[in-house]
């Protein structure tokens, strides 16, 4: 997907990598492929995000796994970020997969 993709789908696609945000691009994204990939994606990192504050509840493996969790989620959102500016599509390991089936 590396054609010209207008400054408002590339904002729109931008939002799937904000946390609760990426909602919003998964409700657009029927109307542009580049906003549906993208928020498809980033709803699966929000969920990741979410899961892992749930997480702190369990003794002692709680607490790691949100550390290393909410350090690979905001690489990954930034990544995403990144990869919308640019005008890429870039599929993150296991998230990409998770996301197709949305």
């Amino acid at each position: 997907m590396h054609r010209s993709i207008s400054i408002s789908i590339k904002i729109t696609a931008a939002m799937s990598y904000l946390g609760i945000l990426a909602l919003v691009p998964l409700v657009l994204g029927k109307v542009h492929p580049y906003v549906g990939f993208h928020a498809r994606q980033g709803v699966v990192i929000w969920i990741w995000e979410v899961l892992a504050v749930f997480s702190l509840v369990v003794p002692v493996i709680g607490k790691a796994f949100f550390q290393v969790s909410s350090l690979l989620c905001f690489i990954l959102s930034v990544a995403g970020l990144i990869a919308v500016f640019l005008g890429r599509a870039w599929r993150f390991p296991l998230v990409a997969q998770l996301a197709d089936k949305l």
